[in-house]
């Protein structure tokens, strides 16, 4: 991921991210909603956070970034073995 962050956010229109089985929880995918937003032209997007011990708040942040991404024309996330209910989605 650091290579990414040290490439001009406007140059960056896809990216795919396997965090799987890291443990971030809520704060990490806070984290990672506020960093999704900084890449302006982002048209496709696939994140692979399968158990990350992500909860409600996680998936409420990590959507409130997404939704923000406008040029968004492709989605794919992977979101098994985390901690989201009906709440979170």
């Amino acid at each position: 991921m650091e290579k990414l962050l040290e490439t001009p956010n406007s140059l960056i229109n896809s990216i795919y991210l396997n965090n799987s089985y890291k443990s971030n929880g809520d704060n990490g995918a806070k984290d990672l909603g506020n960093e999704i937003t900084k890449f302006v032209n982002l048209t496709s997007l696939t994140l692979d956070l399968r158990g990350n011990s992500i909860g409600e708040n996680g998936a409420k942040y990590l959507g409130d970034g997404i939704a923000k991404c406008i040029t968004l024309t492709y989605l794919s996330l992977k979101l098994k073995c985390n901690s989201i209910n009906d709440n979170g989605v």
